[in-house]
Formats: C-alpha cells, structure tokens, sequence
C-alpha cells in the first residue's frame, strides 16, 4: 500500500507509453521514478506526506476519468498540481496569514516579525524544493494554511488527507511566499531593503 513503508518506486521505464503517470500509480501502487533532483525531491514528499500524497494521485485519477487527459488542465487538475509541485504548509497566528494573503509585505516580516517564532513552514512541493537547491530570491511557494493542533509530520499528512478536495484546490486556496524572505532562511533578509524589491515582493492586485 502506498501508505506503508517503504514505498514502492520503479523505474521510469516501466511507465507504460499508453497510461497517465498518476494512472499508474494508481493501478499498481509504484511510482515511476527518474534520475535527477525531481524525483528525488519526489521521493521525499512521497516518504515524509504519503497519504496527502495518496491522496492527491486519488483526486487526479478522478479527474482524468472525468474529464480525460485534456491539452490543458482544469481548474481541478491546475490547483491538484500546483499543490504537488510548488506548496508550503503553513501554521500560523491570523495575524500573520492575514498579512501573507493581504502581501502586505511591511507588516508580515516587519512589524509581525516576531511572529514567525510561532510559525510552521513546511516545504512540501517538489518542484519547489528542486529550485531551491539552487537558491534565487523570486521563487515562490504556493501556502496552504493548516491548524496549529497538528503537532507532528504524520499528524498533519493525516489532516492534509481530510481537508483536500478537488473542488477546495480548484479554488486557488494559496497565498503566494517569497520563500527566501521568511526570517532566518536566508541572511541577506536580515537587512529591511531585501524586502523592497517588488520584483519579487509585488503589491496586491487593485
């Protein structure tokens, strides 16, 4: 089972031409792995979150019987994969994920700054941790808000299981992080101008 230990993964090879990557996993319980930094960020994800990460195959298998395999994904399918790819979870005091949704940027590492000693980010996203290992300030995380009563790994994969929907992802439920502006991530944040440059810290939307 997916859920156990260890998890089965196989060469990409055996990944039939004809059958999705999430369809496979799916029938058989093994996950395709290639040579490089992604899947093996993938592996990581797949051993730390396996049941959010069963679950997020099972809701891509439902979409694909729903819909098939489109040239462009659904809005399901888009929020599924932007949640395996490129999420951090975050536990967090209100004030601070109001400050994160708002981008308001002076206040989240400011003002709240002290805050952060409160937090939880935790890197969940694949691709997100494959860009990191080659650090750059623009790369940005996709936040998902959990509950601060998840005190362990496996107690937040098993809320993660729960709470995610394909109809709740298909709703963009992500603030947008700068990952590398979280205190302490990265020296050069420690200086207030890190945080001026709206390249990468943008103003919210009018």
């Amino acid at each position: 089972m997916l859920h156990g230990f260890p998890v089965p993964f196989v060469p990409q090879s055996e990944l039939p031409e004809t059958v999705a990557y999430e369809q496979h996993i799916f029938d058989t319980g093994c996950v395709p792995t290639r040579e490089g930094l992604h899947d093996f960020f993938n592996g990581l994800a797949w051993l730390q979150f396996p049941l959010t990460k069963k679950r997020l195959n099972q809701l891509h298998v439902a979409q694909i019987a729903q819909t098939g395999i489109q040239p462009v994904r659904g809005p399901a399918r888009d929020g599924l994969t932007l949640f395996d790819e490129n999420a951090a979870v975050l536990q967090t005091p209100d004030a601070l994920w109001n400050a994160l949704a708002a981008k308001d940027w002076q206040s989240l590492f400011g003002r709240l700054r002290p805050l952060w000693q409160e937090a939880q980010l935790l890197l969940l996203g694949h691709a997100l941790l494959e860009k990191l290992a080659q650090p750059r300030k623009a790369i940005t995380a996709h936040v998902y808000r959990a509950p601060s009563q998840c005190q362990t790994v496996a107690e937040l994969d098993t809320w993660l299981v729960q709470d995610l929907s394909a109809e709740k992802l298909a709703s963009k439920p992500f603030a947008h992080l700068p990952v590398l502006g979280v205190p302490h991530w990265w020296p050069a944040n420690e200086n207030p101008i890190f945080y001026a440059d709206t390249s990468v810290f943008r103003l919210p939307r009018s």
